[in-house]
């Protein structure tokens, strides 16, 4: 089979996302082609692939359609892997190839960055965009045709961003004009949405599984049966995935889906992990298993998210796939990691549905400010990870000073009242009485 797609990342999250799709694709008949697997870093090796000849199980498990779903597959999609800190050529060799498409990467938010020590004649560039300009920059020596560039890092614009690191290369670096024109006009740097949650290596169901498939995975991987990709562009007729059944959307722009998961999956998020882990809890699941965090939850997001979505109805939809994935009991999301960084967090995932509600309905709503609350006493009372700054203003502050404080991106003056009401309760441990305060 013919080598089409250039795969930077080797990480759990590609390998039960874009190669399973690719591994459905080839064995549907729909498409003719695997990844190469391109090393972005220099930490760690490929032996496990190179062991397994890049041949891997993927166990999907979780509850879809209110059912209980368990699927193990094996991947093939694979085809062999490139370490470019080991054997540069092998990797600008790449270049050579005119089957070569396809360009997806996954190398964390991080990954995407300019690094302007980065020089054309590193071996290679130590960036993953200093790597893809080499590549590039190979590829239209060759006068081949360009590549669909779709990075799956999660990050906003994430291949505008890319591309402008690729033309800052290309400046730095002295290309000639004529590669930048070829950039342009060649290439395709999509901006993509990627949303599934992977699960990676299961250590206490491993010895299990390998019963299931006769053999030992070092590279076995897991992950929930939800997926979207929502890709800026339209490349079906390249990439069939549509036909395929899977859950993509080609589209012109991708904010709407952006805007919605935020909204929705990661304000859920953000407005229950303090109110749940003031009552002891401690993983997400375990959460909305609980009879007021779930009240709670189903609030914030029934009577305060989606009344003010741009499409109500199709929220609700998606709002319902969320409560599913959150009832994953294979999925043990601790709250203490979603609850990282968490002030930025609240401005960019419950502060904007908080502010249209405000708009809309000429008030702020109860549930943002208990959650706000909420935020406050486990940032006075515990041990949150956050900037010391942050922590330290809210260690020593009022909370009438953290609310008129301008660490918020917009003015909540309006919620003093309910945070103060809020955060009275919690303070006197009454937590559970808070939150049925707040939904009635």
């Amino acid at each position: 089979m013919r080598e089409t797609v250039i795969q930077f990342g080797e990480g759990n999250f590609l390998r039960a996302f874009f190669d399973a799709f690719l591994d459905e694709l080839n064995k549907r008949g729909l498409y003719d082609g695997k990844a190469v697997i391109v090393k972005p870093t220099p930490r760690g090796n490929l032996d496990k692939f190179n062991k397994q000849s890049c041949v891997y199980n993927l166990v999907i498990r979780g509850i879809e359609n209110e059912k209980s779903v368990y699927e193990q597959r094996e991947i093939n999609s694979v085809s062999r892997c490139v370490n470019p800190y080991e054997d540069y050529d092998a990797y600008l060799a790449l270049a050579q190839n005119p089957d070569f498409r396809f360009i997806v990467s996954n190398t964390t938010e991080a990954g995407i960055t300019f690094d302007e020590s980065c020089k054309l004649d590193d071996r290679p560039a130590l960036s993953f965009p200093g790597k893809l300009t080499q590549l590039l920059y190979e590829r239209y020596r060759l006068n081949l045709k360009g590549f669909i560039i779709l990075p799956c890092e999660l990050i906003d614009e994430n291949a505008d961003k890319l591309k402008e690191c690729v033309f800052k290369y290309a400046e730095l670096w002295g290309l000639e004009e004529n590669f930048t024109r070829w950039l342009n006009s060649e290439n395709s740097f999509c901006n993509t949405l990627v949303d599934r949650i992977v699960t990676g290596y299961p250590e206490s169901d491993a010895e299990r599984i390998f019963e299931e498939i006769g053999h030992r995975d070092a590279l076995l991987d897991t992950a929930e049966p939800y997926h979207l990709w929502a890709i800026e562009g339209d490349f079906e007729n390249e990439l069939p995935l549509s036909e395929a059944g899977f859950n993509a959307v080609w589209t012109d722009d991708i904010k709407p889906y952006k805007k919605r998961k935020v909204r929705i999956l990661n304000g859920a998020h953000t407005s229950m992990v303090f109110p749940a882990l003031l009552c002891g809890i401690n993983t997400v699941d375990e959460a909305v298993n609980d009879k007021d965090v779930s009240a709670f939850l189903m609030h914030f997001l029934n009577e305060c998210a989606i009344p003010v979505a741009d499409n109500q109805s199709e929220y609700k939809a998606f709002a319902n796939d969320v409560i599913q994935r959150f009832k994953n009991p294979f999925i043990r999301h601790q709250l203490r990691a979603i609850a990282l960084n968490s002030v930025s967090k609240f401005n960019v995932r419950v502060l904007p549905t908080a502010k249209d509600f405000k708009e809309k309905f000429g008030f702020f709503p109860r549930c943002a400010a208990f959650s706000l609350a909420a935020l406050i006493a486990f940032y006075k009372n515990d041990s949150p990870t956050d900037s010391d700054e942050l922590v330290s203003f809210i260690k020593s502050s009022s909370v009438c000073e953290i609310v008129l404080s301008d660490i918020w991106e917009c003015d909540i003056s309006g919620m003093l009242d309910d945070v103060k009401a809020s955060y009275e309760l919690i303070n006197k441990g009454k937590i559970r009485e808070g939150m049925q305060w707040v939904i009635s």
